[in-house]
């Protein structure tokens, strides 16, 4: 949120959302201690973005889809939330081959 509310200006809007208070509050704190104001955060409980169709020129997820149950209905979101033309850039693991069963179901494996 830090580059791109620089690449926005102040005149942009960059929006926000977190699956824990902890982690808005978090990122509300660090923003508004760089100065950083053209930001709005929110908590979300589910692959629901409340945001209007066609609101954003780019979304960008950071490591958030492959946490996601509902994987489809979290790209359908973000395809209904962006402008047509729009941009999608996402930082995720992806995995070639099937995991092992020790890993496959280890909340250690999947937060490393």
């Amino acid at each position: 949120m830090f580059v791109a509310a620089g690449l926005a200006g102040e005149s942009g809007r960059v929006c926000g959302i977190d699956l824990t208070e902890e982690m808005v509050r978090r990122a509300k704190d660090n923003l508004a201690g760089a100065g950083i104001s053209n930001i709005e955060i929110q908590k979300v409980d589910s692959e629901d973005i409340p945001y209007a169709d066609h609101t954003f020129d780019v979304v960008i997820s950071n490591g958030v889809i492959n946490l996601s149950p509902d994987k489809d209905t979290c790209f359908r979101e973000i395809y209904r939330v962006l402008k047509p033309g729009g941009r999608f850039q996402f930082a995720d693991v992806v995995l070639e081959n099937k995991l092992p069963e020790d890993l496959s179901g280890s909340l250690d494996a999947w937060s490393q």
